[in-house]
C-alpha cells in the first residue's frame, strides 16, 4: 500500500530509534508484513502542535507508508508535510530515555521537547 505522499516525505530514524521501535514491535506481536510505526502530529500542546507515535497492526488507506531500516513507519496526510524532513531519535541519559524529533520545519519549541511551533 503506497500514497502520493511516500515520494515526497523525507523522514529518518536513527539507528538507536530503528532499534527500540522494533523491540516495541516484537513486545506488541505486531505482523512486519502489515504492521509498523505511525508517527503524526497533533494540534495541541504547548506550542501548538505535538507528536505522536504508535504502534498499528495496519497503515489507513490514506497513510504515507516508508520502509525505514526494516521497519515500516505510517504517516497521514494531515501529519506529512510537518514531518518532511524531521530526524526521530532515540535518546537515554541516567535522568530519562525517550524519542526526540530534530524538526527543520519548526520555528519554535518547548522545554519539554514534545511540542513545536511552524
Amino acid at each position: 500500500m503506497s500514497s502520493t505522499h511516500e515520494q515526497t516525505l523525507a523522514l529518518t530514524l536513527t539507528p538507536p530509534a530503528l532499534a527500540k521501535v522494533k523491540e516495541y514491535l516484537a513486545a506488541e506481536r505486531v505482523p512486519a508484513e502489515t504492521g509498523g510505526l505511525r508517527v503524526g502530529v497533533l494540534p495541541g500542546g504547548c506550542s501548538g502542535f505535538k507528536y505522536e507515535m504508535s504502534i498499528e497492526e495496519a497503515p489507513q488507506a490514506d497513510d504515507a507508508v516508508l520502509e525505514l531500516g526494516g521497519v515500516r513507519v505510517f504517516v497521514d496526510g494531515f501529519s506529512a508535510p510537518y514531518l518532511n524532513g524531521v530526524e526521530v531519535d532515540y535518546v537515554s541519559t541516567m535522568q530519562s530515555s525517550g524519542f526526540a524529533f530534530s524538526n527543520p520545519n519548526a520555528t519554535g519549541g518547548c522545554g519539554c521537547g514534545t511540542s513545536f511551533t511552524v
